[in-house]
């Protein structure tokens, strides 16, 4: 099968991260902790590293919290993004304390000679600047004129840009997220056939744990099979680390991320051990190696069971209280339910001694 044709973009650098181009597409979260207090946002800095986050975006609501950066960046080599509205004298301290990049709306931020300020002092380091527009946040002759529909948002994003155009600056990416799928899908489509710039997708608001997932899924996994897209973020009313596993699924989903792949069948009425527990387990148990491109299946009776363990890298088939547990389609063993993570974990491990 054809990989999936990615729209070719422009590049950027977010500190020694490369956005846009054939460059990976990267996942993003935003820690969700006052970013003036210091401990509690590098403890979730911390969490959101260890789930493999490629870039993280802090909120800059005021001055507290933009001084706060400078302790902030020298605790962490992680991409930085700093999230700025309406003041441009944030962005402004954001850029001295070492920020990698600034979210930042340039028609929101006052006059045009604000805006050359924080370009001035983005231009030195080339540092990214991204231009959000959210349907909530559509300018009011924009609404007027179209409605909140797919082209309001792309002009709204387009006047923003051509300001920073204007100011001589190309350093950019762009989102229009809606909480409406079709919207958000529709938006982006236009967009991309308009502009070369990276773009960041996401459906904002897109709901709790469960709905967002969904929502975000079918959303930004729409516009990857289709080329569009070079970073995104999953926004869930969740811990900000369920983003980044979301995000790495729907990649891994496309083949546009390799990782660890977890097939387990639905279960039916031919199923004789408690297989929704046992792929949980398993799930949970091979979390530490989710890098890792491997295919683990989890299989409950002997009717697909046997086979598609067999064309995993490893795999258990259930049986009546017992299970086989399979090697490159080979069968290792065969024991009892109550042992079979533990021997299907002790095959992997020879593989990969030390995991």
């Amino acid at each position: 099968m054809e990989p999936i044709q990615r729209r070719k973009t422009r590049v950027l650098k977010l500190r020694d991260l490369y956005i846009g181009g054939d460059n990976p597409v990267s996942v993003q979260s935003m820690t969700s902790t006052p970013t003036e207090d210091v401990t509690k946002t590098l403890g979730q800095i911390r969490a959101l590293e260890s789930a493999g986050c490629q870039v993280i975006r802090l909120a800059v609501p005021d001055m507290e919290a933009a001084v706060a950066l400078a302790e902030i960046r020298k605790a962490t080599d992680s991409p930085l993004i700093a999230d700025i509205h309406f003041n441009y004298r944030l962005a402004l301290e954001a850029l001295k304390h070492g920020i990698d990049g600034l979210r930042l709306n340039p028609g929101n931020i006052g006059s045009e000679a604000n805006v050359m300020k924080v370009v001035d002092a983005a231009r030195e380091k080339r540092i990214p600047i991204r231009i959000g527009v959210n349907s909530g946040s559509v300018e009011k002759e924009l609404l007027e004129k179209y409605g909140v529909t797919p082209l309001a948002l792309v002009e709204s994003a387009l006047k923003h840009v051509a300001i920073l155009e204007k100011c001589g600056y190309q350093e950019m990416k762009i989102s229009v997220k809606a909480s409406s799928v079709p919207m958000m899908i529709e938006a982006y489509r236009i967009l991309s056939d308009r502009v070369d710039y990276p773009l960041h997708l996401g459906v904002t608001e897109a709901g709790t744990e469960y709905t967002g997932t969904i929502r975000s899924s079918v959303g930004i996994g729409t516009l990857l099979s289709q080329g569009i897209g070079d970073t995104i973020r999953v926004s869930l009313t969740a811990d900000p680390v369920k983003e980044v596993y979301v995000g790495f699924e729907i990649l891994k989903a496309l083949d546009l991320r390799q990782g660890l792949h977890i097939v387990s069948c639905p279960t039916c009425g031919r199923t004789r051990i408690d297989l929704v527990t046992l792929a949980q387990n398993v799930e949970k148990s091979l979390d530490h190696m989710r890098e890792i491109p491997i295919t683990v299946a989890v299989m409950g009776c002997v009717v697909n069971g046997p086979g598609e363990a067999r064309e995993a890298d490893y795999g258990i088939a259930g049986g009546i209280g017992e299970g086989l547990v399979f090697r490159k389609g080979e069968i290792v063993t065969k024991v009892p339910e109550d042992r079979l993570i533990e021997t299907l974990l002790a095959v992997i491990r020879e593989d990969f001694p030390g995991r």
